[in-house]
C-alpha cells in the first residue's frame, strides 16, 4: 500500500472507548487482595504490617511500570503496551489462582507469602494501563477537549475495584477463595480478547506503522485533527518529562490522589473492620460505595470543572476535601460519621485526579507519554506506600490506629493544597501548540 493509500481506522470515541475497557479490565487487580485480606491474614498468620505490604504489593509494580511502559507509548501507540500488561496480569493472576488450588486453606502459611506477593504483585501489572491509556486517550482529543475525554476514561476506567470490592466477598461467599479467583482470571482473559479486537492507535501512530516518517505521518495526522505529538522517542520523552520542574510537582499531588486512592480501596475494608466491627461483604460494600465508586463517580464531572476553572483551583479545593475528610475519621468512632467522611474524601480525591491529569498536556505538551509515565508511576506509588503505614499505626496502637492512621492523608490533604496553589504560577506562558518534536 502507497503512502496515499493510507487511512486512519477508527475514531476518538473508538479509542476512548478501547483504552477504557483495557484500563477498567486491568486496574481491577488494584483490589486482588484488598477485600478478602483478612481470609489471606487468617490463613497465613500476618501482622498489620504485612497485610498491609500484601494489598499494596500489585499498586507496587503497577506504579513502577507506568514509567518505562507510558514512555513506550511515544513510539508505537498505546494498543501495543497495554497488551504485554494485561498479559502480564493474566500470568500473575493464573499463579495466584494456582497457589489457592494447591494450598488454600491448611496448607497456606506464613512460608508461602512472597509466592503469594509475587503474584499479587504480577497481577498489579495490570494497574499500569492507566498511564498507557491516559497518553493514548491524549494524543486523540485535541486540548479543549482533553479534561472531559480523559474523565471519562479515568472515571469509568477507575471503577472496576470498587465493583470488585463488592463482587468479590459475595463470590467468596457463593463460590469459595479459589472459585472467585478462578472466575477473576477468567474475566481477565476474556477483557483482554475483547481490547485486542477493539483497540486503536491515534492516527500519527497509525501512519507511522505504514511506513510515513515522523514529519510526514505528523503532517497527515494534524490533517485528521490530531493536536499533540510524541518526541518521537521514548527515551528522549522521559529525559523531556523528567526535567520539567512541572512534571515533578503534578507527581507530588497524584501521589497524594492516586496513590491514596489505591491506598484506601485496598485497606478500607480492613478499617472498616478492624474499627467499626463490620463483617467481610458489609466492608466491601462501604468500601466501594462510600469510597471508591464515590470517588470514580466524581472524576467526571472534576473532568468538566477543570475545563471550565483550570486544573489548579479545582485541585487546591480538592485537596481540602481530603484534609476535612481525614481529620473527621482520626477523631470519630462512630460508622455514620466515618462513611461520610469517607465520602468527602472520595470527592476530593475523585476531582483531584481529573485536574491533575488535565494539566499533564498542558503542561508538558511536547512529551505527554513520559510525562504520564513519570506522574502516574511515581505519583501511584503511593498506592503501595500508604498501606503499610497504615498496617504500622495498628501494629503500635492496636485498634485506635485504624483511626490515627489518617493524619497521614491529614498531612498529605494540607500539602497538595499548597503545591495546588504554588504550582499555578508555573503554568506555561503559552497554551499547548501542535508542533511536534522528535527525530524519524
Amino acid at each position: 500500500m502507497s503512502a496515499a493509500d493510507l487511512s486512519v481506522d477508527g475514531s476518538p470515541r473508538r479509542g476512548l472507548a478501547s483504552a477504557t475497557l483495557g484500563f477498567f479490565v486491568g486496574f481491577a487487580g488494584v483490589a486482588v487482595i484488598g477485600p478478602v485480606g483478612e481470609a489471606f491474614q487468617s490463613a497465613m498468620g500476618l501482622s498489620g504490617l504485612l497485610l498491609g505490604l500484601l494489598v499494596g504489593a500489585p499498586s507496587f509494580v503497577g506504579s513502577v511500570f507506568r514509567i518505562p511502559f507510558a514512555a513506550w507509548v511515544e513510539r508505537s501507540g498505546a494498543k501495543r503496551p497495554l497488551l504485554v500488561l494485561l498479559s502480564l496480569s493474566i500470568l500473575g493472576m493464573g499463579g495466584l489462582a494456582a497457589v489457592l488450588v494447591w494450598l488454600y486453606p491448611d496448607g497456606l502459611s506464613i512460608a508461602h507469602y512472597p509466592l503469594v506477593f509475587f503474584f499479587a504483585t504480577l497481577t498489579g501489572c495490570g494497574v499500569a494501563t492507566f498511564s498507557v491509556g491516559a497518553a493514548g486517550t491524549s494524543y486523540w482529543y485535541p486540548e479543549d477537549k482533553q479534561g472531559t475525554a480523559l474523565a471519562i476514561y479515568g472515571g469509568l476506567g477507575n471503577s472496576s475495584p470498587g465493583l470488585f470490592t463488592i463482587v468479590l466477598p459475595l463470590a467468596v461467599g457463593a463460590l469459595g477463595v479459589v472459585g472467585s479467583y478462578l472466575l477473576w482470571f477468567g474475566f481477565l482473559v476474556v477483557g483482554t480478547a475483547g481490547y485486542a479486537a477493539l483497540a486503536v492507535d491515534a492516527p500519527y501512530f497509525q501512519y507511522r506503522s505504514g511506513g510515513l516518517s515522523h514529519e510526514r505521518a505528523s503532517t497527515r495526522a494534524r490533517a485528521d485533527g490530531q493536536e499533540l505529538f510524541p518526541a518521537g522517542d521514548a527515551v528522549e520523552a522521559f529525559r523531556i518529562a523528567a526535567g520539567s520542574a512541572r512534571t515533578w510537582a503534578l507527581v507530588c499531588l497524584y501521589f497524594v490522589s492516586f496513590g491514596g486512592f489505591l491506598a484506601l480501596t485496598v485497606w478500607l475494608p480492613s478499617y472498616w473492620g478492624g474499627l467499626h466491627g463490620v463483617g467481610g461483604r458489609t466492608a466491601g460494600l462501604l468500601t466501594a460505595v462510600a469510597f471508591t465508586l464515590f470517588a470514580t463517580v466524581c472524576r467526571l464531572p472534576g473532568g468538566w470543572l477543570t475545563d471550565r476553572f483550570d486544573g489548579e483551583p479545582v485541585a487546591a479545593v480538592s485537596f481540602a476535601l481530603v484534609a476535612a475528610g481525614s481529620a473527621l475519621l482520626v477523631v470519630t468512632r462512630r460508622l455514620p460519621i466515618a462513611v461520610l467522611a469517607a465520602a468527602v474524601m472520595a470527592l476530593g480525591i475523585g476531582v483531584a485526579n481529573a485536574a491533575v491529569f488535565k494539566l499533564v498536556p498542558e503542561y508538558v505538551p511536547q512529551a505527554v507519554g513520559g510525562a504520564s509515565g513519570l506522574v502516574g508511576g511515581v505519583g501511584g506509588l503511593g498506592g503501595f506506600v500508604f498501606p503499610p503505614i497504615l498496617g504500622a499505626f495498628v501494629d503500635i496502637y492496636g485498634v485506635p490506629g485504624y483511626s490515627r492512621g489518617f493524619l497521614l492523608y491529614l498531612l498529605a490533604g494540607l500539602a497538595g493544597v499548597v503545591i495546588s496553589w504554588q504550582l499555578r504560577q508555573y503554568r506555561p506562558a503559552e497554551p499547548p501548540t501542535t508542533r511536534s518534536v522528535g527525530n524519524d
